[in-house]
This record gives structure tokens, sequence and C-alpha cells, in this order.
């Protein structure tokens, strides 16, 4: 009976490598360490039982144990791991996780729902792969304002939002204020406008918010840090303040807390309260960068499904069985 379990994962793996990574068995059986005419084998046993239809079936019961873990332990819905060749660039590992996530999206996008996403490199490098869905009357809001002082161009977050108002032919909603104020008060008075505040009950009532966890550095660092978003004294006060991650470009502390993080008060993000009561809040991660900020966001709730690499999950239980805080 194990083998036989074992043999379903295998066949479940190989078969999300090939359908939502755009695998070739040749690449899947050079990176898996395995004959081609396994590869076919597993594939061919993928569509017998029931593993493969229009689209992959991630059934319960065939979960590889590390994604079957994480889902137990933090309570998700649903936990995705993409398998990623461990020895190449973090770049390539973000590559597989936005093609896995494209196709993810092509089963979640339904008739009248209504996306919220949080923009940055995940989202974007998401967006190059999207396909279109066969649904109507979609809508697509901003979650967090793209504005920078320090550049001329501020298209980066409404370009990615384009794409994917294009690709699933929805209407697109774009928050037009700066990713953060200069004044807390500034930012009061802008949410008090009728536009605004149109904007803020759209992103309550979405039904799917796809976001990502923001970390200072690493492989592929995040947008809000490398894009002149924030200045020195603000990162500096981000450290003095213990913050991990952000969702939304909204900072977070390895427990979770954020409400008197000080930079929150002129961010331009939700308050995190709006995922942690999400119906359905899809993380995207990858990067090793982003294991603690992940363990953080897994420990508050801050999700009900996480699409993340191998060895960022790793990296993450990892954290968590040291009894380590996620600031370390």
């Amino acid at each position: 009976m194990q083998n036989v379990d074992k043999t379903l994962q295998d066949a479940a793996k190989i078969a999300k490598m090939y359908y939502y990574g755009d695998l070739t068995t040749q690449q899947i059986a050079k990176e898996l360490k395995v004959s081609r005419p396994t590869v076919s084998r597993l594939l061919s046993l993928a569509k017998k039982t029931g593993l493969v239809q229009i689209t992959v079936q991630d059934g319960q019961d065939q979960i590889p144990p590390m994604a079957e873990l994480i889902k137990k332990k933090f309570s998700l819905d649903a936990v995705h791991i993409v398998s990623v060749p461990h020895v190449l660039d973090e770049v390539i590992w973000l590559e597989r996780v936005a093609k896995y996530t494209a196709n993810r999206l092509t089963t979640v996008m339904k008739p009248h729902l209504t996306l919220g996403i949080a923009w940055g490199t995940t989202m974007s490098a998401i967006s190059e792969h999207l396909t279109p869905v066969d649904a109507h009357d979609l809508s697509i809001v901003q979650l967090n304002g793209s504005g920078n002082t320090f550049l001329s161009d501020n298209s980066y977050a409404s370009t990615i939002l384009k794409v994917f108002a294009d690709t699933y032919n929805a209407r697109v909603y774009l928050l037009p204020v700066p990713a953060f104020f200069d004044h807390k008060e500034t930012k009061e008075a802008m949410w008090r406008e009728r536009s605004i505040r149109q904007i803020v009950k759209l992103q309550q009532k979405a039904e799917v918010l796809l976001y990502s966890i923001g970390a200072v550095s690493g492989g592929v660092p995040s947008h809000i840090h490398t894009g002149g978003y924030m200045e020195r004294e603000e990162q500096q006060t981000l450290r003095k303040d213990k913050a991990v991650g952000d969702i939304a470009t909204v900072f977070f502390r390895a427990d979770g807390t954020w409400e008197d993080v000080k930079i929150n008060s002129r961010t331009s993000g939700p308050p995190l309260t709006l995922f942690a009561k999400a119906a359905h809040g899809i993380c995207v991660v990858s990067g090793l960068a982003k294991a603690p900020g992940l363990l953080a966001a897994l420990r508050a709730g801050y999700m009900t499904e996480l699409i993340v690499d191998e060895p960022t999950a790793r990296r993450t239980l990892e954290l968590a069985s040291e009894g380590r805080s996620a600031s370390e």
C-alpha cells in the first residue's frame, strides 16, 4: 500500500511539472534523475487514475508529504510545492513558480469574480505566463498604491494589472495613490475621498486575493525595496521595528503583528486583517530570503492557499522546527 501511495505521489509531482511547469519529459527525467520512459509511464498513470483531466487535480490524498505537513501544520486549504533545480539561480525558481501559478489561476477564475492583486516582482513574473479563461464579468482591483516620487515612470503596477485584465477580459480598478504617503494625515484625508472609498470597498468584497511576501534582499529582491519607493532611513526604521516581511506594502513582525510598525501608518496597502479573513487568499512565494516572512505569515494565518518553490518550503519548515523566531 505504501509503494502505491508513493507511486501516486510521484505521478502527481511529474504531472504538475509537465502540465503546470511546462517542462518536457526530457527535462523532468534529467532533474529527477530518472529515465524518460519512467516519466512517460507516470504521466500515463496520472491520466488513468484521474490525477490529470483537463487540469492537474491535486488530490489531497496524493499531495507530497512536505506539502501535506505545511497544510496541516498551518491549517491551509491547499499547498502547492513547485519542484525547481536547487543548483540554478533563484530567478529560475521564480520562473517555475510563476508558470505554475498562472496555470493554477485558470482553475480559480470564475464568472462574476473579483480578484484583488498586490503588485510586485512575483506578480510581474506571473503576468508573463497568463492564459485566457472561459469566464465573464470579471473584475480586478489593485490592493496597494504604486506612486513613486523618486521615479518619473510610475506605470510598473498598472502595467501588471493591465496584463491580467487584458488576458481575462476583466474590468480593472486602479488605486491612484502613492505606495507610501509622506504624512499619515494625508493618507487619512485621501481615504475619506469617495473614489478611494469605492476602491477599498471593492478590495473588501474580492472573493480571491493574489499576493506574495516581500523581502528586503535575496536572489530576487522585492521591487518595493529596489524600485526607489523607500528611503534609506525608512529601511533602517523597518529593521528597528523588527519587520520580517510585507504583504501589499504592509510590514509585519515574526509574530505577525503589524499595527504599530511605524511605516504602516503611511502605507497605502490594506490592513492585514483583510488577508487573515479572506475566503481565498493565494500567497505565491519564491526565494530563500522570503522564508522568515513566509513563516510569520503562515503563523498569523495570512493565507488560505500557498504556492511555493521546494527549497523555500523546506527552509520555512526548518525555521519552524528549529523553534527559532522568524526574524533570526
